[in-house]
């Protein structure tokens, strides 16, 4: 995929970190790519549904699969403005999505603090698209809650 595209796309899961900072969340954002369509977009949930594991990345999933009529997800590319978590990765790994498209590192707990690659084999991980963007409206929610 082009530079070009990458950058839109990561500007519309952007606007997914930024609904979820307006809710309150912490402001991960998320969109699924399809034939250069968004076929699912999300944010993290975890405070308005009470549950730890309604990250960006797990709604972004669910949605995608619900949409394909399928719960694999190979000819798609995730883009998220936060490194995944190990559990989103694992959940990525089963997913087996062909593409993860990532803005900000994660060093704190992102899956690439595990030395093995949990993805599946197949999968193509890039990042660093928007990244300043992505890394400052975490830093900036993590800042006013202390």
């Amino acid at each position: 995929m082009d530079a070009i595209k990458d950058k839109y796309f990561m500007q519309r899961a952007y606007q997914q970190a930024v609904e979820a900072l307006e809710d309150g969340e912490i402001p991960v954002g998320a969109v699924v790519v399809c034939n250069d369509k968004i076929i699912a977009k999300a944010h993290n949930l975890t405070e308005r549904l009470n549950d730890v594991t309604a990250h960006a990345e797990m709604q972004a999933i669910t949605a995608a699969a619900e949409y394909l009529g399928g719960k694999y997800l190979k000819d798609c590319t995730l883009y998220v403005t936060l490194e995944p978590c190990l559990m989103c990765a694992g959940a990525l790994a089963w997913s087996q999505i062909s593409r993860i498209v990532y803005g900000a590192s994660d060093d704190h707990r992102g899956y690439t603090r595990v030395k093995e690659n949990i993805l599946h084999p197949k999968t193509i991980v890039e990042n660093g698209i928007m990244e300043e963007e992505c890394s400052k409206i975490v830093k900036d929610f993590f800042k006013k809650k202390r």
